[in-house]
């Protein structure tokens, strides 16, 4: 399906074959694509890869879609009705997703406990300012999927759609800027100030509308679902990493786009 969207900056590798393991886990093998995963991308090469990744973003806002395109299902989750719905849905330890029983380990720590209670209330109460849009978001771009050039120049591959929605496309922007300071690279190149102000979302009436409200929920969303990411992985360091990200980000507020009073 994902090949349905593919063009010269959202370069989708041929799927060749699909199936389902002994366990009931899905998979896909693709055509090999080479190149350098987006995060490892130096900082002496921001200049280079900054368009690159801009016009990843653009390409996958400018995705079309229907006025009757739901909202996809979420790692073995059920279809959540709305994008709100799915935002709120993330909040939850849900037994029918993949990932499950987190909340009991925030609950027992009282760190945690505090900034995921602050987090979810925080969350609970911007969605409202979350338009029900149906661009496709990737929602996992700099984890090990997205393969650049060598030299930074263009994006080679584009792998994983397993978390894929059809949502905000600020949501992507929030990936990128959530985990910037854990890839130096991608913090240079700061590819949400280029994406404000790429032509084709400018030209969208109430595009950035609330933009900066929207974006600081998404980054709130994204890292309260990696607390538990993290929990279910059992990976302490990155849990401990990933909540003071988090507590960092809760505590900034939205960025300040400056970008025209439309973007509060």
């Amino acid at each position: 399906m994902a090949m349905a969207f593919a063009g010269p900056d959202l370069p989708v590798p041929e799927v060749r074959e699909v199936g389902s393991t002994p366990s009931g886990r899905a998979y896909a093998i693709s055509v090999r694509h080479h190149g350098r995963f987006l995060e490892d991308t130096p900082v002496e090469q921001a200049d280079a890869i900054a368009p690159t990744l801009t016009r990843l973003l653009v390409a996958l806002y400018r995705v079309p879609a229907g006025p009757d395109t739901p909202v996809v299902w979420h790692q073995g989750a059920a279809s959540a009705a709305s994008w709100r719905e799915f935002l709120l849905d993330g909040l939850v330890d849900d037994p029918g997703k993949l990932v499950h029983g987190w909340s009991a380990a925030l609950a027992a720590d009282p760190e945690l406990a505090a900034l995921s209670a602050a987090v979810t209330e925080r969350v609970r109460t911007l969605v409202e300012a979350c338009p029900e849009r149906r661009d496709l978001v990737h929602g996992d771009l700099p984890h090990g999927n997205v393969l650049v050039s060598p030299d930074a120049r263009r994006v080679e591959a584009v792998l994983s759609w397993k978390c894929s929605v059809r949502g905000d496309f600020l949501f992507d922007a929030a990936w990128c800027s959530f985990w910037a300071p854990f890839h130096p690279g991608i913090a240079a190149a700061d590819p949400l100030s280029a994406l404000l102000r790429a032509r084709s979302v400018r030209a969208e009436p109430g595009a950035l509308l609330d933009a900066a409200t929207r974006h600081h929920c998404y980054e709130l969303h994204i890292g309260f679902t990696h607390l538990g990411w993290n929990i279910w992985t059992g990976n302490q360091a990155d849990l401990a990493a990933t909540a003071r990200r988090l507590a960092e980000v809760l505590e900034r507020g939205p960025l300040p786009f400056g970008i025209g009073q439309a973007i509060r």
